[in-house]
């Protein structure tokens, strides 16, 4: 709380204590780990490069801490519903089929599906949200996740309707670099930062739709996530653009048998490559 506020007054006002014990507990902190954490003068409060580490660690710590935490009393509800974590209008038809799939199981956990807009899935997984996420190579952040691969496709670009490159047959990326009055849409990175360029920062999958519909901007995609598309777009496969792997995901420490059940039907409807 001294760390995020920079002010004791404040921290201890959050914290609801006085602040001398809170003092007294920051001192004690730096005795124990023998590191000054914060630089104290009139001016104010500042964090010194120590400080900086412990609340980067303390963060994470305590997000695992809570993440534990639900997925504990999720495992000690025998009700309870697993969480599939996907993007909005991603993979639609697989998580269709994954539904039916599951349906016709007798032992299978009921499926809840948690619909979340892009870059979310990791997230969700990580605090404990979620149990499973379908998610896409190389667009999502996998690190430190359990996968099984279930589908490569390729990619199309989604266009307003009455913009002339909607009338091809076909695309290379090439064609879609430099359209006048139409930039590529920027998707954020792994990182949370967008890359440079000329085309609209996307936020939301609705946001995306209305701006190609408006002919401001156009995107490639996954041919799978076209199911979201209006009838004001219009969908070219990309001959080029890199193919995209569609994958289940889910956190190693898991030790459930209702997610390794998941994973086996997932597993069983494995997509050729096409």
């Amino acid at each position: 709380a001294v760390a995020e506020e920079l002010h004791f007054g404040r921290a201890a006002s959050r914290l609801g204590i006085a602040q001398p014990p809170l003092s007294r507990a920051i001192r004690r902190l730096e005795w124990r780990l023998g590191v000054q954490l914060l630089d104290r003068d009139r001016r104010g409060v500042a964090l010194t490069d120590a400080g900086s580490v412990l609340l980067r660690e303390a963060r994470t710590t305590l997000d695992a801490v809570a993440a534990a935490a639900r997925r504990t009393q999720r495992a000690g509800n025998p009700e309870r519903s697993l969480v599939l974590a996907t993007k909005a209008g991603a993979s639609h038809e697989l998580l269709r089929r994954l539904l039916d799939a599951l349906a016709s199981e007798p032992c299978a956990a009921p499926l809840e599906v948690l619909l979340c807009e892009v870059g979310e899935q990791a997230r969700l997984l990580r605090d404990g949200h979620a149990d499973v996420a379908l998610m896409h190579r190389p667009f999502d952040d996998l690190a430190g996740f359990d996968t099984e691969d279930l589908c490569v496709e390729g990619q199309v670009a989604i266009l307003p309707a009455g913009h002339p490159l909607a009338s091809c047959d076909q695309l290379w990326m090439a064609d879609l670099h430099n359209v006048p009055d139409l930039p590529i849409a920027r998707w954020p990175r792994l990182d949370g930062t967008y890359p440079d360029g000329p085309g609209p920062e996307v936020h939301t999958q609705s946001q995306l739709a209305q701006l190609v519909a408006l002919g401001r901007t156009l995107l490639v995609i996954p041919a799978s996530s076209r199911a979201w598309q209006w009838p004001e777009h219009v969908a070219v496969p990309v001959v080029d653009a890199p193919r995209v792997t569609t994958v289940i995901a889910w956190p190693p420490s898991s030790r459930s048998l209702a997610v390794a059940s998941l994973v086996r039907v997932a597993g069983s409807m494995i997509v050729p490559t096409n």
